[in-house]
Order: structure tokens, then sequence, then C-alpha cells
């Protein structure tokens, strides 16, 4: 494995009437701990805000943690203008970190243009990324391919629909914090299952907050990702990468091993997409590969950092270094992100390998093998170590947190076998 070395430290890229101008990265985890590395190792100051994160804190890049309510809170916008002005952070770059927060700085661009740089896209533009129904009409306009969807007009719709299971029910849009939410998907394999999963779910995002969508067959190596910066409706930096493992291996929510590849057919749907709509900003589209009828078809549209983002500075396209150059109002060069390079969150993916290996979809020859090569790690940098550490407990527990009712539910099917 390669590990990085840190960059040398350089001036900052810019300053305002004197003040040195540095980067306010807004909640996140892996994601913002990678931004705060990505800029940290060019001399730009950062600092964090956060109402319950703790990864990016404990790097030392990250000079500075401020506490908010998060950006959920209905003073979310005028703690953020407070946060500025006391700390004198005008003209500082913005750099959501989660859902949450992006949805925050969209709907509040101009007002919070006037004191900060704003990367992120205004909402006119973030609702084709941020609600499922609409970025499943701009595909279709497109003539982008995307998987079966369905949009529950109430309980009795969902009793009479007619479908094929196995489907999943997903939130039109991450709003809030709840399982439905936190999850990102419920798998329902069969008709009782759909309505109770339907009746939790109405309960915490409303009859209409919700998709029902096909299930495409095939893990994370079935799953691609288009990522990049772009500019006024074109691109300055991209990659494409490979899901090549998960956790959950079956039906995972989060990727525990990502790996650069070429695929003109995943970048050409991505960019005629992000064309539409005269992108600017950092983004990460996802596709499913369904080999039934051999179609990309797009699942989710991430205008914001996302948790892999790190995985663009070894392949040459630092991204979060990059966008702070553009917001400072450099022009760029094309650039494009080199093949063959990987993305791992060690802890996660040691389990989900264990249970690819274990179900007969993965040798332990091929994990091994898949270890060697440029590689970036999700906690753990050389030169920025104390994260990993932290990391470490809170992903074990997590990890065995959601691990026990599988556990339990597996002991309880044994016993019905055993029974008389």
């Amino acid at each position: 494995m390669n590990f990085r070395s840190p960059a040398p430290a350089v001036p900052p890229s810019s300053t305002y009437g004197g003040l040195e101008r540095g980067a306010l990265v807004l909640g996140g985890a892996h994601g913002s701990l990678a931004v705060a590395r990505s800029l940290g190792r060019q001399g730009i100051p950062v600092w964090f805000v956060t109402a319950d994160r703790l990864i990016p804190r404990f790097s030392h890049y990250v000079k500075r943690t401020l506490s908010w309510p998060g950006a959920e809170a209905e003073n979310a916008f005028d703690a953020l203008m407070e946060l500025g002005h006391r700390h004198r952070l005008h003209g500082w770059v913005l750099f959501p970190g989660g859902d949450s927060e992006a949805r925050l700085v969209s709907h509040r661009h101009d007002d919070l243009s006037t004191f900060y740089r704003v990367v992120t896209p205004a909402w006119e533009v973030m609702r084709w990324a941020a609600d499922k129904r609409m970025t499943n009409e701009r595909a279709a306009s497109l003539g982008i391919d995307f998987p079966w969807s369905h949009y529950p007009k109430g309980r009795q719709d969902i009793e009479s629909l007619q479908c094929r299971f196995p489907l999943i029910l997903k939130p039109t849009i991450r709003k809030g914090r709840n399982a439905f939410t936190q999850a990102k998907a419920w798998r329902v394999d069969n008709r009782e299952s759909l309505l109770a999963r339907y009746d939790q779910a109405a309960s915490m995002v409303g009859d209409e907050g919700m998709v029902l969508q096909e299930l495409i067959p095939g893990n994370g190596s079935a799953q691609f990702s288009y990522a990049a910066l772009w500019d006024h409706g074109m691109p300055v930096a991209s990659l494409v990468a490979r899901r090549a493992r998960q956790y959950p291996i079956d039906f995972g929510y989060t990727s525990t091993f990502v790996e650069t590849i070429e695929n003109p057919d995943v970048e050409d749907a991505a960019v005629r997409f992000l064309g539409s709509l005269n992108y600017s900003g950092l983004v990460e589209i996802e596709f499913k590969y369904d080999a039934r009828d051999g179609r990309y078809k797009i699942l989710d549209v991430n205008a914001r950092t996302w948790t892999w983002i790190g995985l663009g500075g070894a392949a040459g396209v630092d991204f979060p270094h990059l966008q702070w150059r553009v917001a400072c109002g450099e022009k760029l060069e094309r650039l494009n992100g080199r093949a063959g390079v990987a993305w791992m969150h060690s802890l996660r993916d040691f389990v989900a390998a264990c249970q690819e290996i274990k179900a007969g979809t993965l040798s332990p020859a091929d994990y091994l093998k898949s270890l060697h090569g440029p590689m970036e790690f999700a906690a753990f940098a050389s030169d920025d170590p104390l994260p990993g550490f932290v990391d470490l407990p809170l992903v074990a527990s997590n990890v065995v947190t959601q691990r026990l009712p599988v556990i339990a539910r597996d002991a309880l099917d044994w016993r019905a076998r055993r029974a008389p």
C-alpha cells in the first residue's frame, strides 16, 4: 500500500482585506476529514462546524472546531452568519459535508454569498439532485435510464399496486434524521413487508416523502460513480469509480472499497445530466449497471462532498483544493483522474470482505490482491494519524450494533427450524 506523504505547505491562496482566508467545513464525517486534509496540506486554514460529528475535529489540519445547532435547526442560517461575523470569516469558502448542510446553503445561497464564498449550487439547480422525483424527471427528459419508480399516494395505493418484488423504499429527499433517512433505503421482499415498512416510513416522512423503486440485481461491484468538479456548465476535473465492495454486502448503504476506472457510458450520462443544469460545484452521481437489459441506471445525485472524495487526490484530481482554487477565481485546465487507484474504509471493508468470502463471491487471494497499489484511506493518514485511531472504536461499535439484530434473527430462524 502507498501512504500519502504530506504535501509541502504553501501560503494561503487568497486573503481578504489583509486577513487570511480559509475554509469553513459544515458537518460531515470522512468526506469532511478528506476536505480538511486536502486544504490543510496546502496551508489553507480549515475550521470545522459541527453539531454532533467527531472524526474531522481530531485532524491536526482542522485548526478550530465550532459548535452550532445543526443545519436542520430553525436558526441555522442565523447561527452560521453569527459565527462568521464573530470570528471575522468574511470571504471564507463554505464546504457543506452532508445533505442537510448542502440543502441549507443551497436554500440561502444568495444571502450567504453576501458574506462567504459559496460553491454549492443554488436551490433552482440543487432541487434536481436533492429530490428523487425530479432527478428521474430530468433523466427521462435526457434519455438517461433510471430504475422503475412509483410514488405512493397513500396506503390504499400500496395495497393495490401491481409490482414485482424485491423492491426498495427510499426517501424522496433526505431531510431530517430518523431511521429511514439515515438508512437511505429499505428493502422489501413481499407485500406484507412493504406495508409494514411503508407505515414506518410514512410516520417519519409523510405519505408523499418516499419513492418505491425496483431493486436492480447485483452487489456493489455493479455500482458506479461519476465524481467531478464543474464550473458554469463545464467539467473542470472528473473521474469514474466502481464500488468494488460495500457494507452490508447485499444492500450496502456505504462504500468500503472504491477504485477508479474508465467507463465512457457512465461519464456520458453524467455529463448530459449536469450540462443540462449548467452545473457548478462538486458532485457525485451514482449509477447501477442492470445486467438484465445492459443499461446503466442513475440512482442518486450528491451535490456536495461525498464520503470517498479523498480518492480524487490519489488519482490526480484533488477535488477540494481544485474547488478552493476555482472559488478564489482561478481558471484551471481540464483534468481527468487516472484509473487504477483505490480508496478503502479499512475496518468496514475487512468485515465486508469476510462476508463476501463466506458467501463465495470473493476469494481470499482476490481480497489480498486488491490491497496492493496506490490507495487512500477513509480515516488513516501517515501525516494525520489521530482520526484513524479515533475511528476504529466508533466503527467497531456501529458494526456490532448493526449486526446484533441480524444475529438475533438468524438465531430465531435456526431455533424455529429445529423445533418439532
